[in-house]
């Protein structure tokens, strides 16, 4: 089985099981490839002559070149998929990477943001501008309902619900998840659709929600200069990505009773392992309420 068959059969698995979006295989192929050419450098040709000692010693080297703990997780990350894959289709006789630890990653807790802050930015656009209305949008829908930027941008009208008021999302693999929006929000983007998206249009027809000022969908790039610019508008100090508004809707709504098994289902994360760690930032922040107020903290 040699490096080429071996990936490519992974790819295509992972592409017709799992549904992956076109970047996370992207990803998933270059982390790949990074393994089949040092293997190749060390004489090794094929998946099956691979044991863990080799992927130790490919750990060391990207440790050594200075690569992040967290790039070096993900590439081992996926080493451990395609072996999976491998062993339990056959291809392989064992997994040697089963047991392999991974490098330890900081334990830093993702940021989010005060009410006050989130009430600055989202009052930083102008909504008397058509642009202004839109960015107000983009700002509401990260943080109202905790969208990645991809499921931001791709967003199309026929998924706004209003008569429930819920967003049909489509997350990661194309599932789908029902997520409910407060009624300003809901408001926002009733007059958005109406009135600015139609003139951004252009005369084009489009079904994503979000237009850029050339009459077409907005781009990733688009998003993160929205929340950049308003960000700074809103002085806001530190680094603010769209994501911190998701760990703010999150964070938000469980610092304000919600259960996590509800947040996992507005978030769209397939395991409740990954929406636990606000359960530990929420524990923080009320350890350091109770030293702040309680007389005896």
């Amino acid at each position: 089985m040699s490096f080429d068959q071996g990936l490519d059969l992974f790819l295509t698995h992972l592409t017709a099981e799992r549904a992956l979006a076109g970047n996370t295989l992207e990803a998933y192929a270059s982390d790949l490839r990074e393994l089949t050419t040092y293997l190749a450098v060390q004489g090794v040709d094929s998946w099956p002559r691979v044991d863990a000692l080799h992927v130790v010693a490919w750990l060391a080297a990207m440790s050594r070149e200075g690569l992040a703990a967290r790039t070096r997780a993900r590439r081992l990350s996926a080493a451990r998929g395609l072996f999976r894959y491998l062993y339990e289709n056959g291809l392989v006789k064992d997994d040697p990477l089963a047991t392999l630890e991974g490098p330890r990653l900081p334990g830093g807790l993702p940021r989010f943001l005060s009410q006050e802050e989130v009430a600055r930015l989202l009052a930083a656009p102008d909504p008397a501008t058509d642009l202004g209305a839109r960015d107000r949008v983009t700002l509401e829908l990260m943080y109202a309902a905790g969208l990645r930027i991809s499921e931001v941008i791709s967003l199309g009208v026929g998924q706004v619900q209003f008569q429930v008021g819920c967003l049909a999302v489509r997350g990661k693999g194309g599932k789908e998840r029902l997520v409910p929006v407060h009624e300003t929000a809901l408001a926002l983007l009733k007059d958005y659709l109406e009135g600015p998206r139609r003139r951004l249009l252009k005369g084009n027809r489009r079904e994503e929600v979000l237009i850029s000022n050339r009459g077409g969908p907005l781009t990733r790039m688009g998003a993160w200069k929205i929340v950049r610019k308003h960000v700074t508008a809103a002085a806001i100090p530190g680094e603010v990505t769209p994501h911190t508004l998701r760990h703010t809707f999150a964070t938000h709504l469980l610092l304000g009773g919600a259960d996590l098994r509800s947040v996992q289902i507005m978030l769209g994360h397939a395991d409740i392992s990954t929406t636990e760690i606000y359960t530990h930032l929420t524990t923080q922040r009320l350890s350091e309420v109770h030293k702040l107020h309680h007389p005896r903290g």
